[in-house]
């Protein structure tokens, strides 16, 4: 198959990626879910190639798109990782503007938190009617080798199913939704530490947010942008999102993403409008990352994260990684 890289990825061409191969991609499958508003539809991306796949769920965030904030947002994550041996399953949560439920002081919690981690853990239960569902797949998954993925809001769906904890600050009430069939994640331009570090605009935005990082043990990348101030949401600088990072215990790896704003050079679709830091040479770079890591933790002895370190090392010019 002859595949050409964009002409414009510049320096992250040098970071190593396996060879891609053709994506199927079906949506969408509807698991009935009555306890739910509604069912719960998904997307899903695999190679046309491949047994024994990994899996990848990946959470959508709450932009100001009409459409990128469900299953038919993310495209350029979810086709290079399925194009490199992933099968990406994206739910679209009740919190999707396409699905426009109520959003106010009694809902927010339900909406923004707890409802998108239930989403994570219904689909693993019912990875076999989804295998089924799909043509092409069936029989084809590791159901041993699965990730969560998130950007945004959906980083912080990705935190609390990989450990992390919130107390809603206006009730107490402790939200603790770790889902241990999750081996490994990615929080892409995640929240941070509430309290004292919220804005005011940040506290009439997410009144129940009150996260705590320490319980936070699952091994996870942790994506940020040296340039993603976020004062809607926070006092402090870029740094905040960098808190599942420094909050949480190792083993842990940081990617800062030099001049990296929220939309990471375009990942949540492709020339979106609200991307301020469209980037094809930045978006190359998170795809690659966020890949080599993956592959890393999910296959044991597997060296595409040591070989994307060592190259990042000598391009500072995209970002640069620690590690704990």
């Amino acid at each position: 198959m002859l595949y050409t890289n964009h002409a414009l990825i510049g320096a992250a061409v040098k970071l190593p990626t396996s060879r891609p191969t053709t994506v199927l991609s079906f949506s969408p499958v509807v698991l009935a879910c009555p306890d739910r508003n509604v069912d719960l539809q998904l997307r899903v991306s695999a190679p046309s190639t491949g047994n024994d796949l990994p899996i990848i769920l990946l959470s959508h965030g709450h932009g100001r798109s009409n459409y990128l904030s469900s299953l038919e947002g993310y495209g350029p994550l979810a086709d290079f990782w399925a194009g490199h041996g992933f099968v990406v399953i994206q739910p679209t949560h009740l919190s999707s503007r396409s699905l426009n439920l109520s959003l106010d002081a009694t809902t927010i919690r339900g909406l923004f938190l707890e409802s998108r981690a239930h989403d994570m853990t219904r689909i693993l239960d019912q990875l076999d009617a989804i295998e089924t569902a799909v043509p092409l797949l069936h029989g084809r998954l590791d159901k041993t080798k699965v990730a969560v993925a998130g950007h945004s809001l959906g980083a912080l769906t990705a935190s609390v199913l990989l450990g992390a904890t919130n107390t809603d600050p206006r009730d107490g009430t402790k939200t603790q939704l770790v889902e241990k069939r999750i081996k490994a994640g990615v929080v892409i331009g995640g929240t941070g530490n509430g309290g004292p570090d919220l804005s005011d605009a940040g506290r009439g935005l997410m009144p129940f947010y009150g996260l705590d990082f320490s319980d936070m043990r699952t091994p996870a990348l942790v994506v940020w942008g040296d340039e993603d101030v976020s004062p809607h949401l926070t006092i402090r600088g870029s740094d905040w999102h960098a808190d599942p990072y420094a909050l949480s215990p190792g083993p842990k790896d940081s990617f800062m993403v030099k001049g990296g704003k929220h939309g990471f050079g375009g990942i949540s679709g492709w020339d979106a409008k609200e991307t301020l830091d469209e980037s094809p040479e930045r978006l190359a770079a998170v795809q690659r990352v966020t890949w080599a890591y993956l592959r890393s933790q999910l296959y044991e002895g597997d060296e595409a994260w040591r070989d994307a370190c060592r190259v990042l090392d000598e391009l500072e010019v995209l970002g640069k990684v620690e590690r704990k």
